[in-house]
């Protein structure tokens, strides 16, 4: 674990007033200092945290555990998944070990380093409370670790552990009234982390896709008695979807028809757009899903290529 400085020079939002000026002279920037974790994910120096933690950051300094100090550079960014690169160089790094998706369950032990409110490295314990949290409103993309290790300001880009050691995921908000840990926090997972890292590292950004249609409001479907999924609303003409043949919601008379309801892709249930997105996110440009399409009350099997672009 490895602790991240960062300060950005920030102008008073009035500064440039003439009455906040008359009042209270020329401001000029002041410096504005953050604090957050990371975790170092091989000898080359590169460095795993979130996205904002480093976000506008006019510089970086990295903190290791042995108290050595460097000078970090921004590698890669993806604030849909609240992820970021950096990189440092120091040589005999310690390198974190990652684990995998597949064996995490709920109820299992789990450790949150980080360094809450600047007082140091710092330990919790606690279990995982629940997979695939959604519907959150903190990233575009979200299937959280939902754990009740303690997490404060300052832990955030953390590592969340296994009982071996091992990354589970990437420490990187909390729900509380008061701003400190309640005992609700969110981590990345690592096959979030291992589908978005490369890209970062080669290209800077992630590759997305483009799904071809824009859906209806989450809640519809529970107002319109229709199992729980995506309801298509406007299908863009040419588009993947449009190929696919899905239908969107279209005129009848006074009235309007409704269009598809997606509840599942590629054999997993869908209940939302944040679940779908985070399934098409895992696909490359040109890949396929095979959508579980809900029409005229019949169940059909739908595949749609994805294309390049943003979701």
């Amino acid at each position: 674990m490895v602790s991240i400085n960062t300060s950005k020079a920030v102008r008073h939002p009035r500064a440039n007033d003439p009455w906040f000026q008359f009042f209270f002279g020329d401001q000029g920037p002041q410096e504005q200092s953050g604090l957050g974790s990371g975790v170092i994910i091989s000898q080359d120096g590169y460095i795993l945290t979130n996205n904002h933690v480093v976000e506008g950051a006019d510089d970086i300094e990295v903190t290791l555990t042995d108290s050595r100090q460097a000078k970090a550079k921004i590698i890669g960014t993806d604030p849909e998944t609240d992820l970021a690169i950096l990189k440092i160089e120091l040589d005999k790094l310690p390198v974190i070990v990652l684990g995998n998706s597949d064996q995490v369950a709920v109820g299992d032990r789990v450790l949150a380093i980080g360094n809450p409110f600047g007082v140091g490295q710092t330990v919790t314990s606690g279990i995982i409370s629940a997979l695939g949290r959604s519907q959150l409103g903190i990233n575009t993309f979200e299937n959280f670790i939902q754990t009740d290790a303690a997490i404060n300001p300052g832990n955030s880009g953390g590592p969340l552990l296994d009982s071996a050691g091992r990354l589970i995921g990437i420490n990187t908000a909390i729900q509380s009234t008061s701003g400190s840990s309640a005992g609700i926090g969110f981590a990345v997972p690592v096959d979030t982390i291992n589908r978005i890292v490369p890209q970062l590292i080669s290209r800077g950004r992630p590759v997305r896709v483009d799904l071809g249609f824009d859906p209806l409001p989450e809640g519809w479907a529970a107002s319109i008695n229709v199992p729980p999924g995506v309801i298509v609303g406007r299908v863009r003409q040419g588009g993947s979807a449009d190929r696919a043949g899905l239908r969107g919601l279209s005129r009848q008379g006074r009235g309007y028809a409704l269009g598809d309801v997606i509840v599942g892709v590629n054999g997993a249930p869908v209940k939302g757009m944040d679940r779908l997105l985070d399934l098409a996110e895992a696909e490359p440009p040109g890949g396929r899903l095979q959508l579980e399409v809900l029409r005229d009350g019949k169940r059909i099997k739908v595949g749609l290529d994805l294309e390049p672009g943003r979701i």
